[in-house]
């Protein structure tokens, strides 16, 4: 899933010359995957939590390779477009489901090793999506990734058909809840939604996402480009960057994740959210460099950037009520989805670029994400787990 979305950034020159499009179109293109994703999220979170979870994921990762093979064999732009938008939204179920399944069958003081083994997808496919669709572009033609993606979807697929069991006991803790309305076969379509915005500790845990989310992705759209016309970069050199990165990440990400299950999420939020502030700084604020310089630097950004997921995906699964986690994480898949859209829409409000063709004002996206971190890193001391919420709420 993570894979089919990092596949289609080294494919933008060569979709733009074989549909004839120019980069507005290729940013409808991109941001088309998130939008259905943030609408697919709120669609999901109606019904959601009335059936199997493994039947929910099986159908969802069927949908997603339909999508693939859709991509892969689009014949023009306006078909790609409605490809993607499919694609967007089973990968927003999808996205919601994983973190659901792993609330449920994952006890909270292990949650942060399984929620780093998961956020290692985005490593490797940082790793080898961008190899990937390069290679299989060249060589074959800008379809074969997509049909590359889809062959290996329906050896995962196999895989989950085999190996992830019947996971129904959130439809008990439904059936016991006092309250009748979202019990699983509620005539109302909205009364798990209602459920769960009534909660006060799942709207803390939405605020608290909204500000992470939001702090990453008013820097991260920028970070190529910049590396390119401001630090010196050459295109050619970017696969490296981010090949070196998502290498790195395979290690740190283990070691957030006990970091996390040690100190607890909330504290490893806030330790690495410490260290993310210079690292913010620092990235926004890169002079003209040699190669090797920036890729300390940019392996650094990548290295505790992405880390703060760990221990906020950890923070979300103790924040939900078992009974709602489904509805729960796929509200919080299209806050997400939403937030990284309207970020990057601020952030490139802000960012301007001066007659020799340099990004200006990056810096002060830099600050706005500084200014977002700290926030987050008080406010998460209002995020508890549910099993301490629940007595209050």
């Amino acid at each position: 899933m993570i894979a089919d979305f990092m596949v289609l950034s080294p494919l933008g020159p060569v979709l733009m010359r074989t549909f004839l499009v120019g980069p507005s179109e290729l940013g409808y293109l991109v941001s088309a995957y998130s939008l259905s994703a943030a609408a697919a999220g709120l669609l999901a979170a109606l019904f959601i939590d009335r059936f199997d979870r493994r039947r929910v994921l099986l159908v969802a990762f069927g949908v997603f390779m339909l999508a693939l093979l859709a991509c892969a064999l689009a014949p023009s732009y306006r078909t790609l477009i409605i490809a993607r938008l499919i694609s967007g939204a089973s990968g927003g179920v999808l996205g919601a489901m994983v973190y659901t399944i792993l609330g449920d069958v994952i006890p909270a003081e292990r949650r942060g090793a399984a929620a780093a083994v998961i956020a290692t997808a985005f490593s490797v496919s940082s790793v080898m999506g961008l190899p990937i669709g390069l290679f299989f572009a060249s060589h074959f033609g800008w379809h074969a990734p997509f049909y590359f993606l889809l062959a290996l979807s329906g050896v995962i697929y196999i895989c989950i058909w085999r190996v992830v069991p019947s996971l129904t006991e959130h439809l008990q803790a439904q059936a016991a809840r006092i309250d009748p309305e979202v019990a699983a076969g509620s005539i109302h379509p909205f009364a798990a939604i209602a459920a769960v915005l009534r909660e006060v500790n799942h709207r803390r845990a939405y605020l608290f996402a909204l500000l992470v989310w939001s702090s990453s992705f008013v820097v991260i759209p920028f970070v190529s480009i910049y590396n390119v016309v401001n630090v010196g970069i050459t295109e050619k050199e970017l696969p490296l960057i981010y090949f070196v990165g998502g290498i790195a990440t395979l290690f740190s990400s283990r070691l957030v994740g006990k970091l996390t299950d040690r100190v607890g999420a909330r504290r490893a939020y806030q330790w690495i959210a410490l260290i993310a502030i210079p690292v913010f700084i620092l990235t926004t604020n890169l002079p003209a460099m040699p190669l090797w310089l920036v890729l300390i630097c940019m392996t650094l950004f990548f290295v505790v950037i992405p880390a703060r997921t760990i221990p906020t995906m950890a923070i979300m699964t103790q924040a939900a009520q078992p009974a709602l986690r489904g509805t729960f994480m796929s509200l919080h898949g299209s806050i997400q989805s939403l937030t990284t859209s309207l970020a990057a829409f601020v952030g490139g409000l802000i960012i301007t670029r001066n007659a020799a063709g340099q990004l200006q004002h990056y810096d002060v996206l830099g600050y706005i994400a500084v200014v977002l971190t700290l926030i987050a890193a008080w406010w998460v001391r209002r995020v508890k787990a549910y099993e301490k919420a629940s007595a209050k709420h």
